[in-house]
């Protein structure tokens, strides 16, 4: 049984595991989330590799989304344009603002960014961990596009896109 409960514990642990790009001195440990994208290497992933790992985490969740659902026409679930895609062309996902200031995120939530680390919209993703009132905590690949995981805190801002909740037990 997959829950968007034991995703976000899933997100957690691996996230402070931590993973990390190609850093100096030191060699990647991605290659369980690049392999989840046949089409894909370490060193086209590296820096760019935080939708990877919200796609690696739903997996050892239990989900059942492949890398490229129907609704992903301009990319895969490596990138954060298609879980919008995704998310919003799949009636059975939630999708919600970032604006919407009636919507309460919950722990397994996935969380899109604008601006935050290359200063375009879409730019970023992470994996709710837990809602306090006007921040999250989250679990994110590549954060601060310095090439490692991590839990970390966001305000709750103009740079939260969208809230994309999968329903437990999700098959595609």
């Amino acid at each position: 049984m997959s829950t968007r409960a034991e995703l976000a514990e899933i997100a957690k642990l691996e996230a402070l595991r931590p993973f990390h790009g190609i850093l100096p001195d030191e060699e990647a440990n991605i290659q369980p989330i690049v392999s989840l994208f046949p089409k894909w290497n370490i060193e086209q992933a590296d820096r760019n590799w935080c939708a990877g790992f919200v796609y690696y985490c739903c997996v050892k969740a239990g989900f059942s989304i492949p890398y490229s659902p129907n609704e992903c026409i301009s990319c895969s679930l490596a990138g954060c344009g298609g879980w919008e895609e995704f998310a919003i062309g799949d009636k059975r996902i939630e999708y919600h603002c970032g604006s919407d200031d009636n919507f309460i995120p919950e722990a397994g939530d996935i969380v899109l960014y604008d601006r935050v680390i290359n200063n375009l919209e879409h730019d970023h993703i992470g994996i709710v961990l837990e809602d306090k009132k006007d921040k999250i905590i989250v679990a994110e690949g590549n954060t601060y596009n310095d090439n490692v995981s991590r839990v970390l805190v966001r305000y709750k801002d103009e740079h939260i896109r969208a809230y994309v909740r999968i329903p437990d037990d999700f098959s595609y």
